[in-house]
C-alpha cells in the first residue's frame, strides 16, 4: 500500500478517554454495539487527514465530555516511508497540526496529503438536500487534487463575506457609503471565482461522466441518468453578473450571483431524480459519486486513499454493500476501514472478500 495508518492514538476525542489501536491489514472491520466508538474512531481517521472532523462542524464540540482539548497522534506510511500526524486541540482553544514535528503555518497546506474518502449514511443528502452539499462534494474533491484551487476556495470565502458584510452595513446605514469599496471587493471575488468555475467546468465535464457509467454498472441496468453542472457563468460573464445584480445585492444585503450558488442537477429523465428514484437508485447514485471520487484521487495522485465505510450495513442493503466491498477490495493499494454493530455479519462479508482482514471489536 502506498498510503495506510498503521496506528492511532486518541486523548480525550469524543467519547474516548485514551486509546491506541494498530492497523494490521489493508481491510480493517471495527465493530460493537452503538455507542461504542465505531464512527468517532473512523473520525479520528479522518481530523488527521483533513485536520477537522467529518460528522462534527465545531471543533469544541469535539473534546469527550468534561473536557477542553484532545490530542490524536497517527502514524502512517506514504509511499514507503514512515509518517507521524499530531493533531492538538488546546484548553484555549487553539488547534495545532504537524507532521513529523513540523508544524503547518496554514492547515489548508495539509489538505490532500493523505487523500481519504467517507461513506455514512447520512451521505445520501448528497442526493436529496440542498445544493450546499453537492459543492462541498466537488470542493473536497479538488482541494485534495490542487492546492491552488483550495487556496481560491477560501480567499473566495473570504471576500464574499467582506462583501456580504458590507451589503449589510450599507443596507443598515453603518460604515462605509462609498460605494468604490464595492468595486474593488467584486474584482477581487472575480478573480478568485472566475479561476474556481474554470477549474470545475473543466472537471466536472469528465468525472460526471464516469459518475453516469458506474450508476449504469451498479445499477446493472442503463437509465435515462442525466448528470448536469448548473452555474449561473455558464451563461453569464461574471463581472456582468455582478454589475447587474448590484440593486438587487443592496437590497437582499447579500450576493444573489456567483460560483457560490454552483449545483449539480441529478434528472431521471426529465424528471429531478430525488423526486421519483427509489431508495435503491439513490444508493446506487451515492456509490456511483464515492467511487468516483476514488477512481479520481488515484488516478491523478497516483495514491489510492483512505476508504471510510460508516455503518452502511444499517441503511443498504448487504447484496448491494457486498457488491460495493468487492468493488473497492480489488484495489490492492487501498485501505478501507468499514463499521457494523454486527460482528458476525461484518465477518462474514469480509471473509467472502478473500482477502486478509483485521476485525477489531469495541
Amino acid at each position: 500500500m502506498s498510503l495506510s495508518i498503521t496506528a492511532i492514538s486518541l486523548l480525550q476525542f469524543k467519547n474516548y478517554f485514551h486509546q491506541e489501536y494498530r492497523f494490521t491489514e489493508r481491510i480493517v472491520g471495527i465493530c460493537g454495539r452503538n455507542g461504542r466508538g465505531k464512527t468517532n474512531l473512523l473520525d479520528a481517521i479522518h481530523y488527521l487527514c483533513f485536520t477537522k472532523s467529518y460528522f462534527t462542524r465545531i471543533d469544541q464540540l469535539v473534546p469527550q465530555h468534561g473536557h477542553q482539548g484532545f490530542r490524536l497522534e497517527g502514524h502512517f506510511k506514504l509511499q514507503g516511508k514512515d509518517e507521524k500526524a499530531v493533531c492538538v486541540l488546546r484548553e484555549t482553544g487553539r488547534k495545532e497540526f504537524t507532521v513529523n514535528e513540523q508544524a503547518y503555518s496554514r492547515f489548508s497546506q495539509h489538505i490532500g496529503r493523505y487523500p481519504c474518502v467517507v461513506i455514512a449514511p447520512d451521505d445520501v443528502q448528497l442526493i436529496i438536500g440542498g445544493s450546499e452539499e453537492r459543492r462541498k462534494f466537488i470542493d473536497t474533491l479538488l482541494s485534495q487534487l490542487d492546492p491552488a484551487y483550495l487556496q481560491s476556495l477560501i480567499s473566495y470565502n473570504k471576500i464574499l463575506q467582506q462583501r456580504n458584510s458590507f451589503l449589510k452595513n450599507y443596507h443598515d446605514g453603518l460604515g462605509s457609503r462609498d460605494l468604490s469599496v464595492l468595486d474593488i471587493l467584486d474584482e477581487q471575488l472575480l478573480t478568485e471565482g472566475n479561476k474556481i468555475f474554470a477549474r470545475r467546468e473543466r472537471f466536472l465535464l469528465g468525472f460526471l461522466a464516469e459518475v453516469k457509467h458506474l450508476y449504469n454498472d451498479i445499477a446493472q441496468s442503463y437509465e435515462p441518468l442525466q448528470l448536469i453542472y448548473e452555474s449561473q457563468l455558464l451563461v453569464n460573464d461574471f463581472a456582468g453578473l455582478l454589475r447587474y445584480n448590484r440593486q438587487k445585492d443592496l437590497v437582499l444585503q447579500r450576493t444573489s450571483g456567483g460560483i457560490h450558488r454552483d449545483d449539480l442537477v441529478f434528472q431521471m429523465g426529465n424528471q429531478p431524480f430525488k423526486s421519483i428514484a427509489s431508495q435503491g437508485q439513490r444508493k446506487s447514485l451515492l456509490f456511483a459519486l464515492k467511487l468516483a471520487e476514488v477512481a479520481v484521487l488515484r488516478n491523478e495522485k497516483r495514491l489510492a486513499p483512505l476508504l471510510l465505510l460508516d455503518d452502511v450495513f444499517e441503511k443498504l442493503d448487504e447484496e448491494r454493500i457486498g457488491n460495493l466491498l468487492k468493488r473497492v477490495a480489488t484495489d490492492e493499494d487501498a485501505q478501507i476501514f468499514i463499521t457494523d454493530t454486527n460482528c458476525a455479519r461484518l465477518t462474514k462479508q469480509l471473509e467472502a472478500l478473500g482477502r486478509p482482514f483485521q476485525i477489531i471489536e469495541l
